[in-house]
């Protein structure tokens, strides 16, 4: 990590970047990364002639404003919409590590396109999940655990709204770490800068936003919402189309599980039955994995 201050880019803030050699790490050491830092930069998931066939997708997309800014738009429920934006759910690097983070039952939930344009402020910190429900992000913001994939179509730099976080805050106990709050910035947050092609992911407990975008080019984004089969929300939300599930390709569809599905037994004992001895998704040993 270095520093970079710019009163251009990021005015009256020193602001940390985070370049390690993301392709570096282990398997152990994303899965520690995701689950302590509360990010993880998976780089080059999308090939530039991908990259390049689903900017021509996005083109057709109608996007509107948000409340802040104009210069920040979106689109929603892009899930059945088809051709590549679609296929992007099951892209095969990201959901192989999915597996590994939850399980082999991984349920998507929102799968949303985010633009932003020169001159947009750049989006405040805060967190996704939300264990009550809220306004903006209804109640599957109230899921246990819920990774956000974040697939950029154009390069990050200082200047064109790289990503920013607050490492281990989805860790903190404290009143400030209520993921209610919002925050214009923070003085230990970090930015990442990334290729086009790459992907952040993102605990969605942990504080994070965008930086603005002073640059002359807008930064396009696919972002996707995943959780462990297990871990549905406090209460019901909308369920999935059963006949829209069922005209998606054979590849996509076993993402497409209830979006209310939990696994739970409030009933439980303490001496359940036929009890396991062992469970290597919670080893100790999973963060010195190679393979």
């Amino acid at each position: 990590m270095f520093p970079v201050e710019n009163s251009e880019t990021v005015p009256r803030m020193t602001i940390l970047f985070d370049n390690r050699d993301w392709s570096a790490l282990t398997l152990g050491e994303r899965i520690r990364q995701i689950e302590v830092e509360g990010y993880l930069v998976l780089p080059n998931v999308i090939d530039p002639e991908e990259v390049a066939r689903l900017k021509l997708e996005t083109t057709a997309l109608e996007t509107t404003g948000v409340d802040y800014s104009e210069h920040q738009r979106g689109c929603p429920n892009l899930q059945f919409r088809g051709g590549r934006i679609a296929q992007l759910i099951a892209n095969p690097p990201v959901a192989a590590f999915l597996r590994v983070l939850f399980g082999d039952d991984v349920i998507l939930m929102s799968h949303v396109y985010a633009r932003s344009e020169p001159g947009h402020p750049g989006i405040s910190l805060h967190a996704d999940g939300q264990p009550y429900g809220s306004q903006i992000f209804g109640y599957a913001g109230s899921c246990p655990f819920l990774v956000r994939v974040l697939y950029y179509l154009d390069d990050l730099t200082p200047e064109i709204s790289p990503f920013r976080v607050v490492p281990h805050s989805h860790l903190s106990m404290h009143a400030d770490a209520n993921p209610y709050l919002r925050y214009e910035s923070h003085p230990e947050e970090v930015a990442v800068t990334l290729k086009a092609g790459s992907a952040v992911l993102i605990n969605h407990r942990v504080f994070h936003g965008n930086l603005p975008n002073v640059g002359d080019a807008p930064r396009e984004m696919l972002a996707l919402a995943y959780r462990p089969g297990w871990a549905g929300p406090v209460a019901d939300v909308e369920e999935w189309d059963a006949a829209e599930v069922a005209r998606l390709p054979e590849s996509i569809q076993p993402f497409f599980g209830s979006r209310n599905k939990r696994g739970w037994d409030f009933a439980g004992g303490n001496k359940p039955a036929n009890m396991a001895s062992e469970a290597p998704g919670m080893n100790p040993s999973r963060w010195q994995r190679d393979y």
